[in-house]
C-alpha cells in the first residue's frame, strides 16, 4: 500500500461544476434525507480518491441502492475518513486554521448529530467563518461563506491523502 496526494484542485473544480446541478452518474438523494454528503463524496472521488469496497465500513458508490453508509451519511463519512486504515481517502479532524480548499466542514444545526457536509472551495487569510467559502448540495451553493449558515457546531476534516494498493 502507498499514499498518493489528494488533488484538491480537481475536487474543487468538480464542486464548482456540479454545485447547482446533479451529475447523472449519481442518484440525487435530495428528497430522501439530503444530497450533501453524496456530493462531498463525489468531490473527494474527483480529487483522486479510490473507493474502499469493505462492506459496512468502506466508502463506495455502485448505484443508488448499493453504496456504503459513508458515501451519503454525514457521521458515517466522518468515521470513515478519520479512522480509515485501508484503501481510499483519509483525514484528520482539525481546526479551521488547518483547512484547505478540498477539505470538508461538517455542521450541526441543533442538538444531536452533525447534519451537513459542505466542501471547502476557498480559504481566506486568516481562515475564519466569514472567509471560508463552501459548495454544497441540499442547500445548493457555491462560494458561500461558512458564516452564512446558522449552525451550533462545526468540525473540520483535513484530507491527508489517499491510500492505494
Amino acid at each position: 500500500m502507498h499514499i498518493t496526494p489528494y488533488n484538491r484542485e480537481k475536487a474543487v473544480a468538480y464542486a464548482h461544476k456540479w454545485a447547482y446541478k446533479r451529475n447523472p452518474r449519481y442518484y440525487d438523494y435530495e428528497n430522501i434525507g439530503g444530497d450533501c454528503t453524496n456530493f462531498a463524496s463525489q468531490c473527494i472521488l474527483s480529487g483522486g480518491a479510490v473507493m474502499n469496497y469493505t462492506p459496512d465500513i468502506g466508502w463506495y458508490y455502485i448505484n443508488a441502492n448499493d453504496r456504503s453508509p459513508s458515501w451519503t451519511g454525514v457521521n458515517f463519512l466522518y468515521s470513515f475518513l478519520v479512522f480509515n486504515k485501508g484503501p481510499g481517502p483519509f483525514a484528520k479532524e482539525s481546526g479551521i486554521e488547518e483547512i484547505l480548499p478540498g477539505d470538508l466542514v461538517q455542521l450541526k444545526f441543533e442538538r444531536g448529530l452533525f447534519q451537513h457536509t459542505p466542501l471547502v472551495v476557498e480559504v481566506g487569510n486568516p481562515p475564519a467563518p466569514n472567509s471560508v467559502l463552501v459548495a454544497a448540495h441540499t442547500f445548493d451553493c457555491d462560494f458561500r461563506p461558512l458564516s452564512s449558515f446558522e449552525y451550533s457546531a462545526a468540525r473540520f476534516l483535513h484530507i491527508m491523502g489517499v491510500r492505494r494498493f
